[in-house]
C-alpha cells in the first residue's frame, strides 16, 4: 500500500519541477555594458537571455524582468498557434484578405499571407483571426497552453493584448518560447511546423534566428518588446526584451532599436 501511493506521489513532484531547472543562474555580468547598448538606442529596461544548455539566465536587471507588461505583437506568436490549432489558419501560405479600408501603414494595405502579416506585424490581420478563434475557444486554448494573466472577454477579443489589463513578464515569454520549441506544448506536430514558418527571420550556416517585436501605447505611454531565439544546435538561447524610450515624446529609434539592441547583447554574450 505504501508503495502504491509512494510512486505517484514521486511523478507528481518531479513533474511539477521548474521546466528551465531547479535552480537556473542567474548573471548581471554584462550589466553596464548591455545599458549602454540600451542607451545607444534611447532605450531603457531590461532584457533577458536564457541559455538552456548552461541554465543560465544574463539580464541588466532582473526585477523589471518579472514584471508584467500587454503583450502587444509578441500575443502574434500564440494568437498563430491557436489560428493554426483550431484550422482558422490553414498554414502560413493562407491568405490574408485585405479588405478595402485605410489602415495604419501603407505596408498592410494589401492581400498577404499568414507569414507575411505575421512578419509585418500587421495588427487588423491577426485582430479578424481573433474575431474568429472567438472568445471561448481563445480562452480554452489559453489556459491549455498555461498562457496566463490574459484578460479576454467578447468586448475585448481582438484587442486584449494591446489595452487593458493583460500582462505577460519577461520570463512568462522565455518560458513559452521554450515550451514552445521543445515541444513541450499540447499543439499538434503540424502545427509546430508551420509555426516555425511562419516565426523564422533568418537561417544561416551556423544559427537559425527567430523573433517577434511588439509595441504597446497604454495612456500614451510606450512599452515594447523583441522576443524569439537563436538555434546554435546543439545550444538554443531565448531572449525577451521590454524596453520603453528614454524620452517618452521621442520614439525615432523605437521601432528599428529593439531589434537593433537585442541583436548587439546577443552579440556581447557570444551567441551572435
Amino acid at each position: 500500500m505504501i508503495i502504491r501511493y509512494f510512486l505517484p506521489l514521486l511523478f507528481v513532484i518531479f513533474s511539477s519541477c521548474d521546466f528551465q531547472g531547479d535552480n537556473p543562474k542567474r548573471s548581471e555580468e554584462f550589466k553596464s555594458e548591455i545599458e549602454k547598448i540600451l542607451s545607444k538606442q534611447d532605450l531603457k529596461g531590461t532584457i533577458l537571455v536564457f541559455d538552456s544548455k548552461n541554465k543560465t539566465y544574463y539580464s541588466n536587471n532582473f526585477e523589471p524582468a518579472e514584471k508584467g507588461y500587454l503583450p502587444a505583437s509578441t500575443f502574434k506568436i500564440i494568437n498563430s498557434i491557436i489560428a493554426l490549432e483550431t484550422n482558422v489558419l490553414k498554414d502560413e501560405n493562407d491568405s490574408m484578405k485585405w479588405d478595402g479600408e485605410k489602415r495604419a501603414f501603407d505596408s498592410w494595405e494589401k492581400d498577404m499571407t499568414v507569414r507575411e502579416a505575421f512578419q509585418a506585424s500587421c495588427l487588423p490581420c491577426y485582430q479578424n483571426v481573433a474575431r474568429h478563434i472567438g472568445e471561448k475557444r481563445m480562452k480554452t486554448y489559453l489556459n491549455k497552453l498555461h498562457y496566463n494573466n490574459m484578460d479576454v472577454s467578447e468586448s475585448t477579443i481582438d484587442n486584449f493584448w494591446i489595452e487593458g489589463k493583460s500582462r505577460i513578464s519577461p520570463f512568462e515569454q522565455v518560458d513559452f518560447l521554450q515550451r514552445f520549441y521543445t515541444k513541450k506544448l499540447p499543439i499538434l506536430n503540424s502545427t509546430y511546423d508551420k509555426m516555425l514558418r511562419i516565426f523564422e527571420k533568418e537561417n544561416t550556416s551556423t544559427y537559425i534566428f527567430f523573433g517577434k517585436t511588439g509595441w504597446s501605447q497604454d495612456n500614451d505611454h510606450n512599452n515594447g518588446w523583441f522576443v524569439g531565439l537563436i538555434d546554435k544546435r546543439p545550444d538554443v538561447f531565448y531572449f525577451a526584451l521590454n524596453v520603453e524610450p528614454i524620452d517618452q515624446n521621442n520614439t525615432s529609434k523605437f521601432a528599428e532599436g529593439r531589434e537593433i539592441a537585442t541583436r548587439e547583447v546577443l552579440k556581447l554574450l557570444q551567441i551572435l
